[in-house]
């Protein structure tokens, strides 16, 4: 009897670890390169930190960078900016737009969405909000399966960029957090809850 409790008791701690593995398994195979990854009309960069100065994280520029290198290179002719801007004097999606605008992006291809404070919030929204039935993912490699596998469940055929441009300090806690929130995912996009932030369609044309 105490064997079958510890064995459960193992299955409960580990079951987030195969979880993840199995959406990296199945997912990894849309992750791409700027060079290789199949044009799309729309980009959807993921928000990260933002400094009280405004200047972007190193991850969140890394994710600027990618998705302005597939914009010049004519691989997406939009780019949807999606980040937290729940509290004053902090707004992702107006800083991801102002560092796209000084590399040279159209502000007519940039739409930002200021309610994607979490993946689930940014997927579900692309969809219901901005209309968006395919786009290409861009975020780093440990977010990548995460955001894949969220935003096929919400009804958006997708595939990834990765943004890894460097070695990022925090990336073993970064690992140990996808674990858990892949697990979460699943559980979101099973119940639909809590809800995102809701309001009237915008087509991105």
């Amino acid at each position: 009897m105490l064997f079958y409790g510890l064995a459960g008791c193992l299955l409960i701690i580990l079951s987030p670890f195969i979880w993840r593995k199995g959406v990296q398994s199945v997912y990894g195979r849309s992750i791409y390169t700027t060079d290789t990854v199949p044009a799309d009309r729309v980009a959807i960069v993921f928000g990260a930190a933002v400094y009280n100065n405004g200047r972007l994280s190193g991850i969140l520029r890394d994710r600027m960078d990618t998705a302005v290198q597939l914009y010049q290179d004519g691989t997406i002719q939009k780019i949807l900016v999606s980040g937290d801007n729940r509290f004053e004097n902090y707004d992702e999606p107006t800083a991801m737009m102002g560092y796209a605008i000084e590399k040279g992006v159209s502000p007519d291809d940039i739409q930002p969405d200021f309610a994607g404070r979490r993946t689930y919030d940014t997927c579900y929204r692309a969809n219901e909000i901005f209309q968006l039935d395919s786009a290409i993912l861009v975020t780093q490699n440990f977010h990548l399966p995460r955001a894949l596998f969220t935003c096929q469940r919400l009804g958006i055929d997708v595939v990834g960029v990765t943004a890894d441009s460097q070695l990022y300090r925090d990336a073993g806690w970064y690992e140990v957090r996808e674990t858990l929130a892949t697990a979460v995912a699943l559980w979101d996009t099973i119940r639909h809850l809590p809800a995102p932030v809701l309001g009237d369609p915008i087509p991105i044309n």
